[in-house]
């Protein structure tokens, strides 16, 4: 049986669903959503990801880069692209991520980056968010889901 079309070898196609305030504990929470599905994947993140990400996604261009905007910008003046980013894992509370980047040769490398700051990178890169089948079973077992 050939995997659903949102998945890619145990691995989940997201997109960002919506940025959330949580006021009880005054987090930023950006939630990410099963492409093809109703499994929801929230994550804490910092104010300047949070801006960064709200900036992105209301087409807001600022007069200079920002940091996100400026890694876009050296991996595309290095001749690569950002072919997706994954959440590969979730250990005592913290989530990890990679960069996947792919050269004009077509060679892969793997990049260790924060799930906020690999999703404000991809949001500019117009990359795939992926998130791995492991990570959002922890997730929805950690809330009964």
């Amino acid at each position: 049986m050939a995997d659903a079309p949102h998945e890619h070898n145990g691995l989940v196609q997201m997109e960002v669903s919506k940025i959330r305030i949580d006021e009880r504990r005054g987090e930023q929470v950006v939630v990410l959503k099963e492409r093809n599905g109703n499994r929801v994947l929230p994550i804490i993140i910092g104010i300047s990801e949070v801006t960064a990400i709200k900036m992105k996604i209301s087409g807001i261009q600022p007069p200079r880069p920002l940091t996100h905007d400026l890694l876009q910008d050296t991996i595309a003046q290095l001749g690569a692209t950002l072919a997706r980013i994954v959440i590969t894992k979730l250990e005592f509370n913290t989530f990890f991520a990679k960069l996947i980047l792919q050269t004009k040769e077509g060679a892969l490398h793997e990049v260790d980056a924060r799930p906020s700051d690999s999703i404000a990178v991809a949001l500019r890169a117009d990359a795939p968010i992926f998130v791995s089948e492991e990570v959002l079973n922890q997730v929805a077992s950690s809330y009964g889901l």
